[in-house]
């Protein structure tokens, strides 16, 4: 990405969580379908029926990649949507008096925030904990179930922290129980496994923008058999079940980033993992007060999340800013809170040391000279926030909480 031999300032992006630049094969995939095939798949014109020929085409492509069907791949704006739809139309189809979800306390805010909403509107939700590295028990989700459940949502992988979910062993019990299962594989698709079968999913959430694909455009896999309400009216796209113009160039996007990121998964979990295990070493040895939050083993290969004691995650982010790196503080559709991330805090670390976190998320192209400048100038970013930190005494190097 960038040549920090040559540079003064590089600009080094380790935010590859929050959103991924675009493939520059997906971009020349997709610009026919902004200008020479522009059609609506809707219309019935020579037109629409070379737009639609591309929709179809895509949509096989993504079913045949997870192991679905094409007709169980519904199109959608985004992650967020596909989290809202699952979860609504579940709580909407169930017959049940009161209605039940079950899912995590590391949920991303578009489930936490859906659940919250759906509480106001009297639906029973239980939160599950996690263990210290971020993990739900298979047993903790068991017994939360209860025979007015709806859903059981839990996510593939943590946005956050890393985290990767026992997805195919909660699938397994809700599948026996007769329960819908629903992920949220958004950060996964670089490096899990999505196949549908496997994980014993009904539904799951993609957003291409987290896999090299262009913003806006998502899916939501609904398994054949699965009965869900309706949350966005209007025309008959998505065979009746999701209104609003068909976005073709964007589908056709998404299609081509998820081969290529198939295509490159092993590679890329291999070379990842090792770049950022040497990242975290090296960190942890070299800063002071320093803690990886989540465990070593079970976690995205491109995730390092790390606490520094006595200075503020968001002061850090903006000196490291400074010096042309891009990290987060937690998850960007949260990141306007000043509260402590949730997730941290579900670990059961303290507030005053959740504040100093901050989430370095690597990228395929990240190279080890540029981890190597991030950690030069993260050690010198801490040392100099700590001696202004009233928390800290810089002649003894120790710090303390009031």
């Amino acid at each position: 990405m960038s040549d920090v031999s040559n540079q003064a300032k590089p600009q080094i992006y380790l935010d590859h969580a929050a959103t991924t630049p675009v493939d520059p094969i997906v971009l020349e995939r997709m610009i026919p379908y902004f200008g020479s095939t522009f059609g609506n798949p809707s219309s019935w014109h020579g037109y629409g029926r070379a737009a639609l020929h591309a929709v179809d085409a895509a949509r096989d492509k993504i079913a045949s990649l997870i192991g679905a069907k094409p007709a169980e791949i519904y199109f959608t704006s985004c992650g967020t949507e596909s989290d809202n739809w699952a979860l609504r139309g579940a709580v909407r189809q169930s017959n049940k008096p009161v209605k039940h979800i079950v899912t995590t306390a590391i949920e991303h805010p578009a489930i936490l925030d859906t659940c919250s909403d759906l509480e106001k509107q009297g639906v029973e939700v239980t939160y599950v904990g996690v263990d210290n590295s971020g993990i739900v028990s298979v047993d903790a989700i068991k017994e939360a179930i209860k025979s007015n459940t709806a859903i059981v949502s839990v996510m593939t992988a943590n946005n956050e922290i890393g985290s990767i979910q026992p997805i195919a062993e909660i699938g397994d019990y809700c599948r026996d129980e007769g329960i819908y299962f629903h992920t949220d594989a958004v950060q996964a698709a670089e490096s899990e496994n999505l196949n549908v079968n496997d994980l014993n999913v009904d539904m799951l959430s993609l957003s291409a923008h987290k896999f090299h694909g262009p913003k806006g455009i998502g899916i939501l896999y609904i398994r054949s058999g699965v009965k869900l309400g309706r949350i966005i009216t209007g025309g008959h796209q998505e065979r009746g079940q999701r209104a609003g113009t068909t976005n073709t160039p964007l589908i056709v996007g998404m299609a081509e980033a998820l081969a290529i990121a198939v295509e490159k998964r092993e590679e890329y979990v291999m070379r990842i993992s090792k770049l950022r295990d040497y990242f975290i070493d090296r960190a942890l040895s070299e800063v002071p007060y320093s803690r990886l939050n989540g465990g070593r083993i079970k976690r995205l290969p491109n995730n390092a999340n790390l606490s520094f004691e006595y200075i503020e995650g968001e002061s850090l982010l903006m000196m490291l800013d400074n010096k042309g790196i891009a990290v987060s503080s937690g998850s960007a559709c949260a990141s306007g809170s000043l509260e402590p991330s949730h997730v941290i805090l579900a670990l059961k670390v303290p507030p005053e040391i959740a504040h100093g976190s901050v989430r370095f998320s690597l990228g395929r192209d990240t190279k080890k000279e540029e981890i190597d400048y991030v950690i030069d100038a993260l050690k010198a970013s801490v040392e100099r926030l700590r001696v202004i930190s009233p928390l800290f005494n810089v002649e003894k190097g120790t710090g303390h909480y009031v």
